[in-house]
């Protein structure tokens, strides 16, 4: 009995010394916006409730993003078991648009010296302007999320909302002075040490007392997974995979049996589906990118001195800029990309079919088909039969008049393995 207390005592002093020393969960968000950075965020809030963590600090640093993956990660900060900490870092991150929300919904929200945050009016994705009324809508649905979670967070929900309507904006002080962040700090450990014995108020209305100083920070990185789909999830590089895979298919349809560019051209054109499947894409300009390569095919086989071959990449420069509607420039191709693809592709890919043409159009020079017409050489006399040298092989031969050894013939007829051949410069 004794030994079962003892080993009872010891278990409970070794969860109160991992208590003790629960870590604060880092992860950080130097992107745009998109379902990536809220899955890599939620992975953190699961990963701090589950080591019974102090906290979530997410360090932020972003032009903004989409809709749908703001809203994904602000309702899951605001569901949070643990305290999240949303800290706009380093000196001259910004934290605009969406990261606003984000900044806003959390639990501490804090800024470092140099950085700004706001301008946070709704954008539709069309990227068109849009009629008053459902740019009403936009905004006041926008105003409404702002509202429900900086009332409860006690910040200044009329100034808030200003960066939605009016897309205002605001530098670390400014925001500090108008009550919308808590702390300014220049590095974690300064924010720790603010934060150390302070009590907030949680979204669900329970206080909780921060202890912060000196506790040990688990960063987060990002799984392999995560890091190749947050790369691929810029527009521009989704275009340049998917022209690539173009190019690679293009090449393997001339080329047939070559296999590795077929290969490469089928993972680098799924690789560039998946990800613009997680963006705002028009599908529709997939239809400008086609056309640009019937254009150059055409090109090569018609020969128009470059017509068609310009009007293929013009074609596939809009195709390129149409492809991805994004709410903010960063989530968009950018024109210098697209014409650093296509001007290239288009030239490589004319090259390409022009050879493919020219190849299709010469005479056949293998086989028996390309010994028609070889000039050669009598090896014994031939009357009627003899043997000539033909292309570097002997051959059996017969011709309708008697040829002397050493003369030159020409091969009018190939049977099997014999062939027709009569002198040369003979009509």
């Amino acid at each position: 009995m004794s030994r079962l207390r003892l080993a009872l005592t010891a278990l409970l002093i070794f969860a109160s010394c991992l208590c003790a020393s629960a870590a604060v969960v880092k992860v950080t968000v130097d992107d745009t916006v998109q379902p990536i950075s809220a899955e890599y965020i939620d992975r953190a809030i699961d990963l701090a409730q589950h080591t019974n963590a102090e906290a979530v600090l997410i360090e932020l640093n972003t032009p903004g993003g989409l809709v749908d993956s703001t809203r994904t990660i602000v309702e899951k900060i605001l569901a949070s078991p643990v305290p999240v900490i949303v800290f706009v870092a380093p000196t001259g991150a910004r934290a605009a648009s969406a990261g606003f929300f984000i900044l806003e919904s959390a639990d501490v929200a804090a800024m470092a010296p140099g950085t700004n945050t706001g301008a946070a009016h709704p954008v539709a994705i069309t990227g068109q302007k849009v009629e008053d009324v459902m740019k009403t809508k936009l905004e006041n649905d926008a105003a409404a999320f702002m509202r429900s979670f900086v009332a409860p967070r006690g910040r200044n929900v009329q100034l808030a909302e200003s960066a939605v309507r009016e897309s205002k904006s605001w530098t670390d002080q400014e925001a500090l002075k108008e009550h919308l962040i808590d702390v300014v700090a220049k590095d974690d450990a300064d924010l720790f040490h603010q934060l150390d014995g302070r009590t907030i108020k949680r979204f669900d209305g329970k206080t909780v007392t921060l202890h912060l100083a000196g506790k040990p920070v688990e960063m987060l990185p990002m799984t392999l997974r995560q890091r190749i789909l947050d790369f691929l999830l810029d527009p521009n590089i989704a275009f340049l995979v998917f022209a690539i895979g173009a190019l690679a298919l293009y090449a393997e349809f001339n080329h047939p049996g070559a296999v590795l560019p077929g290969v490469v051209g089928v993972v680098f054109i799924l690789l560039a589906l998946f990800a613009l499947n997680l963006l705002p894409t028009r599908y529709a300009s997939f239809t400008l990118i086609i056309g640009a390569f019937v254009l150059f095919v055409l090109e090569a086989k018609f020969a128009t001195h470059g017509v068609l071959g310009i009007g293929g990449i013009v074609l596939l420069t809009l195709g390129g800029l149409l492809l991805v509607d994004g709410p903010i420039p960063e989530m968009r191709v950018h024109l210098w990309t697209a014409l650093a693809i296509s001007i290239p592709l288009g030239l490589i890919t004319v090259f390409l079919m022009s050879i493919a043409l020219k190849a299709h159009r010469n005479k056949v020079i293998t086989g028996s088909q390309g010994l028609l017409g070889a000039i050669g050489e009598a090896r014994t006399e031939i009357d009627p039969e003899g043997k000539v040298f033909v292309m570097g092989e002997l051959w059996n031969a017969h011709a309708p008049s008697r040829v002397r050894m050493g003369e030159q013939v020409v091969v009018r007829k190939v049977d099997g393995l014999e062939l027709e051949v009569e002198r040369a410069g003979k009509a």
